[in-house]
């Protein structure tokens, strides 16, 4: 379900002082109901995902086409990412989260994770045509349990970047997240 963005920013999470430059774009309760202690579980499974194993086809192919254009435009070459045309979020990190585990390693997905705390994670991606940001979090349920949330943080590359990130809203909006968000929950 989608969340009103106050249920990221009323929070006192650490990406906030890293990601000041960056819009928050989305954010949605994750349907992942459990224990104080089951967040390593939620972040390894997000890790674990790989977009062309979606039960969900529009989604699959939403992300054949993306990745398609991605090696017709250039739009994810190497000097395209982290380290090239923008500089990590690692390097914003306070002492005691760089030195800290930075979470697991992605499987299929483009994303290097950035830190990992007991309710708390960060992973980035930037491409041609942004730098983002995935956060997740474990947050009370309101009934004595927890739940997972992800936020999704951005900034866009320039013009193009603005213009690509407001084409691609209403397929984020209306397959891809709920899609994606319905395969958490089957998995979970």
């Amino acid at each position: 379900m989608r969340l009103p963005k106050d249920a990221h920013t009323s929070q006192p999470w650490r990406i906030h002082a890293l990601t000041r430059d960056f819009r928050l774009e989305d954010v949605w309760a994750l349907p992942t109901p459990g224990g104080p202690d089951e967040f390593p579980r939620l972040v390894e499974g997000i890790a674990a995902g790989d977009t062309s194993e979606s039960p969900s086809r529009a989604t699959r192919a939403l992300f054949a086409i993306r990745w398609k254009l991605g090696e017709l435009f250039g739009w994810d070459d190497e000097d395209t990412g982290l380290g090239a045309r923008v500089p990590t979020l690692r390097d914003r990190l306070p002492a005691d989260l760089r030195e800290g585990p930075p979470g697991p390693e992605f499987g299929a997905l483009p994303f290097t994770s950035l830190y990992l705390t007991d309710d708390e994670f960060a992973a980035e991606i930037a491409n041609r045509t942004m730098h983002g940001v995935m956060h997740l979090s474990w947050v009370p349920d309101g009934s004595g349990g927890y739940r997972g949330q992800m936020a999704v943080l951005v900034k866009p590359n320039g013009l193009a970047g603005k213009a690509y990130m407001a084409a691609i809203a209403p397929f984020r909006h209306l397959i891809v997240y709920p899609a994606m968000i319905r395969q958490v929950g089957r998995a979970w």
